[in-house]
C-alpha cells in the first residue's frame, strides 16, 4: 500500500511539473514572457497531476482503441476542470479562469477550445508518456523511490500548507472592495496584488483575469444591458 502510495505520488509530481513547464511555453510562445503559473510556490500545477492520473486509473484499459479514449479524456478532464473551478471559487470568493468570453462554453468554467487539447493530451499520456515514466520508475529500486517521494511529499504539503494560507489572506482583501464599475474592481485588484509580497505579485501574473463572483456578475450584467441596447436599437431602427 504505501509503496503503491509514494508511486503514484512521484507520477502525480511528474505531471504537476510537466502541466507547470506546459503552461510556461504556452505563455511564453503567447505572451512572450516567463509567467510563474499556479497558485503554488513550487514549479508545479497539481490540476495536471490530479488530471493525469485520472486518465491512468480510468482510461489505461482503452490504450487499444484511440477514438474512445479521446472522447473519453474529453469528458474526464472536462468534469475535472469544472469542477476545480466550482470548488476553489466557493473556498477563496474567486473565480481564477472564466470562458465566458469563450463560445460553447459551461457557466463559464469550461469551454470547447480547451476540450479538444484535453483529449489529444490525454491520449497521448496514456498511449507514450505514461508507459515511459512508469518503465523509468519501475527500474528505481522501491527504497530509493520511497525515500524520493518521502521527501517531494513534504516539500508539497509545506508549500500547499503556505499557500493557501496566503491566499485566504488575499481573498480577504478582495471580498472587501466595494466598486461598482468591473474594471475599477479590476484595476484595484491588481494595486492590492502588486503591492503585496512576493506571491502576490506572482498570484496576478499567474492569473491575470481573477476576478469575484461580485465582479464577474456585473461583468454579465453589463453585458446583458449591451445586447438588450442592441435588440432596441434593431427593433426601432
Amino acid at each position: 500500500m504505501f509503496d503503491n502510495f509514494c508511486y503514484y505520488f512521484l507520477l502525480f509530481i511528474i505531471y504537476s511539473f510537466m502541466g507547470w513547464l506546459m503552461e510556461i511555453i504556452d505563455n511564453i510562445i503567447v505572451k512572450h514572457k516567463i509567467v510563474n503559473r499556479g497558485f503554488l510556490l513550487g514549479p508545479y500545477c497539481p490540476i495536471y497531476g490530479f488530471g493525469c492520473l485520472s486518465l491512468i486509473f480510468f482510461l489505461s484499459n482503452y490504450k487499444s482503441d484511440p477514438i474512445i479514449l479521446f472522447f473519453m479524456a474529453i469528458v474526464i478532464c472536462s468534469i475535472l476542470e469544472y469542477s476545480t473551478s466550482y470548488i476553489m471559487e466557493k473556498l477563496f470568493k474567486l473565480r481564477w479562469w472564466d470562458y465566458t468570453d469563450k463560445k460553447f462554453n459551461i457557466n463559464g468554467r469550461i469551454c470547447a477550445e480547451t476540450m479538444i487539447p484535453f483529449g489529444l493530451l490525454g491520449t497521448l499520456v496514456i498511449c507514450i508518456i505514461n508507459p515511459f515514466f512508469e518503465s523509468i520508475l519501475n527500474n528505481i529500486p522501491t527504497n530509493i523511490l520511497n525515500n524520493i517521494s518521502i521527501i517531494l511529499f513534504v516539500i508539497y504539503f509545506i508549500d500547499q500548507l503556505i499557500s493557501i494560507s496566503i491566499i485566504f489572506g488575499f481573498k480577504g482583501k478582495l471580498i472587501t472592495n466595494e466598486k461598482d464599475s468591473t474594471e475599477e474592481i479590476k484595476k484595484k485588484v491588481k494595486e492590492v496584488l502588486k503591492n503585496g509580497n512576493y506571491f502576490h505579485k506572482r498570484l496576478i501574473n499567474a492569473f491575470p483575469n481573477i476576478i469575484s463572483p461580485r465582479e464577474r456578475l456585473k461583468k454579465l450584467q453589463s453585458k446583458i444591458n449591451n445586447e438588450i441596447k442592441k435588440f432596441k436599437k434593431h427593433r426601432f431602427f
